[in-house]
């Protein structure tokens, strides 16, 4: 299917569950579905002035029918005759016209409906003060309330009462992901939540520290039912109430589901404001009084002709053009270039917004690993019931990954408790086919209090809805209308007031002009219902169901070829769906697949009467997967195929790799390719975190590095820490492992590559990596990897343009010299490097490079707390550039080793010299295999003496120290003895006075010396 395609953002917020079970619901679905509905009875005449806004007395004594909480999100113009405001600061105060509302036991589909249309335009005086107050109590009535019911009638609930605040991350603007949202969802289950910054809803467009710029346009991007549209309902009611984000004097929400309803209409951004708030007529906008923010919710649901390299420039909001241009010139600043825009969008409709009219892309991530047993604990008030179901969803990791859906956690919510609560009626749904079909029955059993006139059959609407779901989803398409009704056969007016399937599954909502749209409630839902229809019309003989005018994927495998089994159907899904490149059809393919099992073909003879039956061999498709994941063409698309399996509840290939694995003796093992598509399978759904990598328990005898790495490099993507040292890897291995890491830059924090045979060409290769502006690695081992000057020089020059992030570095065992070091001395005089480590040991470094690099880093000196160049030529000379460094107030450098350099008691006393000016920061200091003697270390005596030094470690072995030195060393500990921890003086010419001393001070408790090395 095409990429773009028309999504439907189905944000409804189960987390919402614990006011829902204060009010008397029966224990039915509790998917929370959010509208904010202006009609709200008789109007309400205000006479006075400060008439403050309170809901909530009425909100808490209405009566709830006993129905269930599935919440969706839309808005509505119907209120009913106009608010009559006389005099000035007079808000909006409900609690009467909620206590006086006689609201019937109806389906409890909660919707969230936000609209201007108040009836006839509010009279009022005056501007400023009194429109801007009857501007935010007007929105404030619009969203403070959830509507548990259907569009015209329900109950009230204040969103403050049960709104959760959801996990929001920053992303990178270029990070558009195209993949299917159950790929995102597994992706993101495997990354550890602290690795990001959440940010709160209110905080959107405020810059995180370090950030200087200012932020004009939000996108919002996060998978179907994930929180989003709860999110802006809440920006927008904490704005309204005066909480947050007063520096805004005006919100217009925007809803791209209304917008879609117009977008044949030409007019005026002043024209479009008026019918959506007809209170804008009284302001003047485009006079640059007022800040003003547009919140465009569901860029997925978008049906305009979005084309931003379209040659129509709009200046003035009084120049009429279509809708599509308004908006576009709005978002890319040619309207009102100082409004702020917010717009929401599923992560496949992101992209529609070119980035550079973006300034941050915000994620909606839904529920972390706390945050799901925090909403179960929530959701059920049983506690022991909870646990259970808890560790009955831990079990199946196919069920646990989906849980981040705070949608897909109402609908497992709703089945397992119904089910353990019953005395485990049945099997416990371990996978996903089982639970949707267990949530499609109890959906269906759900019935209205008040009784409807059933003019259709469950089996019939079932099969209705499970056709348009099928139609729309060749498509793209989650929203319909009333029109994509009519085709599959479906009355609007049976699908307004059916049961559960009209309330639960699928949803009608009121839109501008009380225009009628339909979703399912979730994409996972619409996908069940779709492969449900076409596993019916397999089995069952009369095929004439099936809208054989569809040319897709669907109709060509179900309709050109007679196919005379089950599995042969299955094997052309298989190819089909592995050749979607975003994986678009995974989860189809999935239930497909699952609903052969005859398990849950018993299943759904509670549902269908006639569910037919045909020849079937599940061993075959089972092979013909095992195939598929033999042939290993892409290891990504082979995790889905390891999900089906599950589906078809064949396991042999996990169980035997899971016995390796858990042997440790997986690198003695000569595995097949299929084997070892199982082992990323394995690793990547595993109940631990892949933070680290190690590839040298996947080597041995008979499983060479570079063979493994890539077979593995799946899950090399998906760890923060990869260890490689020592694999011999080589720069083939390196140029491997850079290109699959550039997919997924943002993730990787340490790369180790220490002791490979790299070279000047795999650190090229590798370069390209780290100047990714999406890389954030923090620490990088190339410790003797064969790279000089030239790979150097590539390295830096890479992080210079993206230097901000790099924390340690390791070269030492290459041949970099002076050359090199000068080149790393540009990025380190960089004000956004943050380097704290740099290693450079036995690089070939003498006194001149020495001298740059101190240079480099008295320019920006604040950074680093360790420098090792040990076992380079840097002598006195060298010594004294550094000490420069060293007296720098602002130098915080915590450890220093010049092992082997080659200083003398000269360089010594710069070196101390420096370290007395500013004595505090420094815990480690090596000076061994240097001849700093007996005076160098009176020197260094007296540095120890200060009371403001914090030396903790002190190595001089083979110094030529004797015991005049070492005891000066017993002096100076004597007046400070607190801080030294460990001293070597191993080599030197002590006899056994001069230890003696010193032992003395290690077995005094008054002294922390508590290691001591030395020989005679």
């Amino acid at each position: 299917m095409d990429d773009t395609h028309t999504f439907r953002h189905g944000d409804s917020s189960p987390g919402f569950s614990q006011s829902c079970r204060q009010k008397s619901n029966p224990p039915e679905s509790s998917f929370v579905s959010m509208r904010s509905d202006a009609s709200m009875g008789h109007p309400i005449t205000f006479k006075g002035k400060h008439t403050s806004t309170d809901l909530s007395q009425s909100c808490r004594q209405k009566s709830y029918p006993r129905e269930s909480s599935c919440v969706s999100m839309r808005s509505d113009a119907s209120m009913g005759r106009p608010i009559t405001f006389k005099g000035k600061h007079t808000s909006t105060d409900l609690n009467q016209s909620c206590r006086q509302k006689s609201n019937p036991p109806e389906s409890s589909c909660v919707s969230m409906r936000s609209d201007a249309s108040v009836g006839q335009p509010i009279t009022f005086k005056g501007k400023h003060i009194s429109t801007d107050l009857r501007f935010k109590s007007n929105l404030l009535k619009k969203f403070q309330c959830l509507h548990e019911g259907t569009a015209k009638q329900g109950n009230p609930t204040l969103l403050n009462e049960i709104y959760t605040e959801l996990y929001i991350t920053e992303s990178e603007s270029g990070e558009i992901n195209n993949e299917h949202e159950v790929r995102q969802i597994e992706t993101q289950s495997r990354r550890a939540a602290t690795e990001d910054t959440p940010i709160k809803c209110n905080d959107i467009f405020r810059p995180l520290p370090g950030q200087d710029k200012p932020i004009r346009t939000v996108l919002t991007k996060g998978v179907a039912g994930i929180g989003k549209t709860v999110s802006v309902q809440k920006f927008i009611v904490d704005w309204a109430e005066g909480k947050e984000n007063q520096d805004v004097q005006l919100i217009f929400p925007l809803p791209f589901r209304e917008l879609n309803l117009m977008k044949d209409k030409t007019l005026s951004l002043s024209d479009l404001l008026h019918v959506f708030l007809p209170e804008t007529k009284e302001m003047e906008i485009s006079s640059g009084e007022y800040k003003v923010l547009f919140i465009f919710d569901g860029l997925d649901e978008c049906r305009l002709s979005l084309n931003f390299k379209s040659e129509v420039k709009l200046c003035d909001i009084s120049e009429s053009a279509s809708v599509d241009e308004l908006l576009m010139n709005l978002i890319e600043g040619n309207l009102l270039p100082s409004a702020l825009i917010w717009i929401t969008s599923r992560p496949a409709a992101a992209d529609l917004v070119p980035s550079e009219c973006v300034h941050r892309v915000t994620e909606v991530r839904g529920f972390n690993e706390p945050q799901k047993e925090e909403y179960f604990r929530k959701r059920i008030s049983d506690q022991s019931l909870a646990n259970t179901i808890i560790t009955h969803l831990k079990s199946s990791r196919s069920l646990h990954i989906m849980c981040h859906i705070p949608v897909f956690c109402w609908i497992s919510a709703a089945v397992l408790e119904e089910m353990l609560s019953e005395a485990e009626r049945g099997e416990i749904p371990k996978t996903l086919t089982q639970m949707y079909t267990h949530f499609l029955i109890i959906q269906t059993n759900i019935k209205h209090e008040k009784d409807y006139e059933k003019k259709v059959k469950d089996e019939d609407m079932i099969l209705k809805l499970g056709k348009l779901a099928f139609q729309q989803l060749v498509k793209g398409n989650l929203i319909f209308y009333e029109e994509d009704l009519r085709e599959c056969g479906i009355d609007v007016t049976e699908a307004s007031v059916y049961s559960g399937l009209c309330t639960q599954i699928f949803r009608e909502e009121l839109g501008l002009y009380q225009g009628k749209v339909f979703c399912f409630v979730h994409l996972s839902i619409q996908e069940h219902l779709a492969a449900l229809y076409a596993h019916i019309y397999f089995t069952n003989e009369n095929r004439k169901v099936f809208d054989t005018t569809i040319q897709s994927f669907f109709s060509k495998i179900l309709n050109q070829k007679k196919y005379h089994s089950l599995s042969e159907l299955h094997q052309r899904a298989v190819d089909e769906a592995l050749q979607s490149k975003n994986g678009h059809l995974d989860l189809f393919l999935r239930f497909l697949l699952g609903l052969s099992l005859e398990s849950n073909q018993t299943l759904l003879r509670e549902l269908l009467t006639q569910t037919g039956s045909c020849s079937y061999n599940k061993e075959e498709t089972v092979q013909k997967i095992k195939q598929e994941i033999w042939e290993n063409r892409s290891p990504e698309r082979s995790i889905n195929l390891f999900h089906c399996l599950n589906e078809l509840g064949d396991d042999s290939l996990m169980q035997e790799i899971q016995h390796y694995l858990n042997s440790g003796k997986i690198g003695e093992t000569i595995l097949s390719s299929s084997q070892w598509s199982a082992v990323v399978y394995v690793l990547l759904t595993s109940e631990q975190q892949m933070d680290v990598f190690e590839l040298k328990q996947f080597i041995g005898a008979r499983n060479t590095a570079v063979e493994v790495l890539q077979k593995l490099l799946p899950v090399v993507k998906e760890s923060r820490s990869v260890q490689l040292s020592d694999c011999g890897v080589t720069d083939k291995g390196c140029a491997a492992l850079t290109s699959a890491l550039r997919s997924n830059p943002s993730h990787l924090r340490e790369l180790h590559l220490s002791e490979n045979k790299v070279g000047d060409s795999g650190v090229k290769q590798l370069s390209d990596l780290l100047q990714d502006p999406h890389c954030k690695l923090e620490i990088l081992w190339l410790r003797d990897c064969g790279v000089t000057d030239e790979g150097c020089a590539a390295l830096t020059s890479a992080l210079r343009s993206n230097p901000s992030h790099l924390r340690q570095l390791d070269l030492s065992l290459n041949n970099v010299g002076d050359s090199g070091v000068k080149q790393l001395s540009d990025l380190l005089q960089d004000p956004h490097c943050k380097l704290e480590i740099l290693w450079l040991r036995d690089c070939g470094v003498t006194d001149e490079g020495c001298a740059a690099l101190t240079s480099a880093l008295r320019s920006n000196p604040s950074h680093l707390r360790q420098l090792d160049l040990s076992f380079n030529k840097v002598g006195d000379s060298g010594v004294k550039q550094l000490s420069d460094l060293l007296q720098d107030p602002h130098c915080k450098l915590e450890i220093l080793r010049l092992r082997g350099c080659g200083v003398t008691d000269e360089g010594c006393a710069a070196l101390t010299s420096a370290l007395r000016s500013n004595p505090s920061h420094l815990r480690e200091l090596s000076l061994s295999l240097n001849k700093v003697g007996d005076s160098g270390v009176k020197q260094l005596s007296k540095l120890l003496k200060d009371p403001h030094c914090k030396l903790e470690i002190l190595w001089l072995r083979d110094c030529g120290v004797t015991d005049e030195g070492c005891a000066a060393l017993t002096s100076a500990l004597r007046s400070n003895p607190s801080h030294l921890r460990k001293l070597d003086l191993i080599g030197n010419k002590l006899r056994h006075s001069g230890v003696k001393l010193l032992s003395d001070l290690k077995d005094n408790p008054h002294y922390k010396l508590d290691t001591l090395l030395h020989r005679f």
